[in-house]
């Protein structure tokens, strides 16, 4: 416990804190985010894919007394009845194709049957954000071939510009309020060429886009955050473990082994040193004293060592 007591510092403390935190958001929302939607479009995409082949049906077959299940969302369905006259809705701010565009609304009597709403298509704006003028929905009875869709949250209250009623999401309760007309929930999407259709609004792309990949980057994410912390945790262990043991050699007191070279004042081939008796003094005087004499005999012969 004590090594790891520096885990106690505000800097520590902080440094953890972060990590964790990162961890917990990776996996409790960013992942499940786009694994969710992940999820939600290849379910979207299978709806989609079953759709294009199937034939239609009749609408009352997919009806029920709250509209039309999620299971349906997509379907092709034969739909006989009459739209309700001055009752278009414009919803703001689509994209088509990469360009501003409204979608047309219009409230739609099913014979025998309740009111849904339709969406007969798209218009382009004119003068950058006008309205434009568009075809008004045909009279009396009309069968329709449609593709049923699930209705969209409200986002802001419907507004009056440009003397049409215009909302911002595709919404049977808010429109059908705006209207005085009860709508059941979904609304029906247009195939080309019908009666009061106007332009084509194409079906979704079915790739199944990033989401999936970017799900497993955030767990990953979450795992190396931790992993990242112990690390750190480790490398400064090691620092403090360096530390304390250069300061356990300084403070030992035990002096560096002398190089091979170098004698030391223990050195035991030094000789000991002594002062000279006087006895030793005498001899060395003696022989001092002394000639040298030639070891040669011919020069001990001419220096007369021999006559």
């Amino acid at each position: 416990m004590e090594k790891l007591g520096f885990l106690l510092r505000p800097k520590w403390l902080v440094l953890a804190a972060v990590a964790l935190a990162f961890a917990f958001l990776c996996f409790s929302v960013l992942a499940p985010w786009q694994l969710g939607k992940n999820t939600t479009t290849s379910a979207r995409n299978d709806l989609i894919t079953r759709s294009v082949d199937a034939d239609p049906v009749p609408i009352a077959n997919v009806l029920t007394a709250n509209g039309f299940a999620a299971d349906d969302e997509w379907r092709r369905v034969i739909a006989t009845g009459s739209y309700v006259a001055d009752s278009d809705a414009l919803v703001r701010l689509r994209s088509i194709r990469e360009k501003p565009a409204y979608e047309v609304i219009t409230l739609f009597v099913i014979d025998g049957g309740p009111t849904v709403l339709v969406n007969r298509g798209y218009v382009l704006p004119v003068e950058g954000t006008s309205a434009p003028d568009f075809a008004a929905a045909p009279s009396g009875e009309v069968t329709l071939n449609a593709r049923v869709r699930q209705a969209e949250g409200t986002s802001r209250e419907p507004i009056r510009e440009d003397g049409q009623l215009q909302v911002y999401n595709i919404n049977p309760e808010q429109i059908g309020t705006a209207v005085g007309v009860d709508a059941i929930d979904g609304y029906l999407q247009l195939d080309d060429n019908q009666p009061g259709g106007l332009g084509l609004i194409d079906l979704p792309q079915t790739d199944a886009g990033p989401y999936l990949s970017y799900g497993l980057q955030w767990l990953a994410f979450g795992i190396m955050a931790p992993l990242g912390l112990a690390y750190f945790v480790r490398a400064e262990l090691r620092e403090r473990r360096a530390s304390r043991a250069e300061l356990a050699d300084a403070m030992s007191g035990e002096p560096e082994p002398m190089p091979d070279d170098v004698a030391g004042p223990d050195d035991e081939d030094e000789e000991e040193f002594t002062l000279p008796t006087r006895r030793e003094k005498r001899a060395r005087a003696r022989a001092a004293s002394r000639p040298t004499v030639p070891s040669d005999p011919r020069l001990a012969d001419r220096y007369g060592k021999n006559r």
